[in-house]
């Protein structure tokens, strides 16, 4: 038993291993009910190219979680850098090379994105304004701008294809992966910038001091503060960076549909939320998990698509998701202390009583 608890305990401490072993089992789930689908290929290229952008997101908000904040604005930071960089692009595409104006509306959304985020840390640093209800203002008042710049109206990028910047970030990798049956198929490269950005933010967050200062802000910020972190700077630039993260996502999602249009980002808020929760992220700061986030995101954008291939009612899917989300987290947690060994010494002393009466009923018949 000691050493299954070792076991356990040692498990516990590789991150991000309950949320991945979810994540498979769930794909071996997938595989058994819908074979047809989830023995190819195409599947599997297309949650690399539809989860990239949440992903992204969810890195990002890891580290605002962490250090004990929250940032709800996001979806609308993702819809106004997409309308810099669209209406940068149209703008100076006529008169210059268009990779030159790709580069520069890309460079442009990503200060935009800054700003967004570095406004919502002078809120909250600065003024002391709660973060949920600073970056819910900002939420709708980021919408709001979007909207009226854009008069409500989607515009196309009918020439951004054939772009260097839109193979660079959202092309294809073909050549890795045969199927005869039915051509080739590429990799969605922006699968390899999130996958990229995880790297980078893990090792800001586990191998840094910034990633040191926001867990000790998390902890507790006023130890931070005695340990000699700038408590307000750090979020300030924490929340900047998120600013930044939200813009690329809202780039790269622009860039793959070839359209911009004011609402993108709804509707990302409670499933970037959830992955970066089951990933094993605390509520209340001082532990994030980069790792976690990663497999939690892909869970949550496979759920949907996998329970319809399975041929079940559509009705099923929200409460699939549910308990998928619930088992997660469920794990996660029972995984993270290691109370799975305590955990069965309880239902096997759960089951003594019920033993000891079945032994007894019998007896008392008799008396009788």
């Amino acid at each position: 038993m000691k050493r299954a608890r070792s076991l356990i305990r040692l498990l516990g401490k590789i991150e991000g291993l309950p949320v991945a072993v979810v994540f498979v089992i769930l794909i071996i789930a997938f595989i058994i009910t819908a074979p047809d689908v989830f023995l190819k290929w195409r599947i599997y290229m297309s949650f690399l190219q539809t989860v990239a952008p949440p992903l992204i997101l969810g890195l990002g908000l890891t580290l605002v979680i962490t250090a004990g904040e929250i940032d709800l604005s996001f979806p609308a930071t993702v819809a106004f850098a997409g309308y810099v960089f669209t209406w940068s692009f149209r703008t100076f595409g006529d008169n210059m090379d268009p990779t030159l104006a790709a580069l520069i509306g890309l460079g442009l959304a990503l200060i935009a994105g800054g700003f967004v985020g570095y406004i919502n840390g002078l809120l909250v640093a600065r003024i002391g304004v709660p973060a949920i209800m600073a970056t819910l203002a900002a939420q709708f008042f980021w919408y709001g701008v979007t909207v009226l710049l854009a008069g409500g109206l989607q515009a196309a990028l009918k020439t951004i294809e054939d772009n260097r910047v839109h193979s660079v970030l959202t092309g294809r990798i073909y050549g890795i992966i045969p199927d005869p049956a039915r051509g080739r198929i590429g990799i969605p490269t922006q699968a390899l910038w999130a996958l990229g950005l995880a790297v980078v933010l893990w090792i800001i967050l586990n191998r840094h001091k910034f990633g040191e200062a926001v867990m000790f802000i998390g902890d507790n910020p006023n130890v931070a503060r005695v340990m000699g972190v700038n408590v307000e700077t750090t979020k300030i630039q924490l929340f900047t960076l998120m600013g930044v993260i939200a813009a690329f996502a809202g780039v790269i999602l622009t860039l793959e549909m070839r359209v911009f249009y004011p609402t993108q980002g709804q509707g990302m808020l409670l499933p970037v939320m959830a992955a970066v929760f089951i990933g094993g992220t605390s509520m209340a700061g001082g532990v994030g998990s980069i790792v976690g986030t990663f497999f939690g995101s892909y869970i949550i954008g496979s759920l949907e698509a996998g329970v319809v291939a399975t041929g079940i009612s559509g009705f099923w899917v929200q409460l699939v998701q549910g308990a998928v989300m619930g088992g997660s987290v469920v794990l996660n947690t029972i995984l993270g202390r290691g109370d799975i060994a305590v955990l069965s010494d309880r239902v096997r002393q759960w089951g003594i009583p019920m033993r000891a009466a079945s032994r007894e009923a019998p007896s008392s018949d008799l008396g009788t």
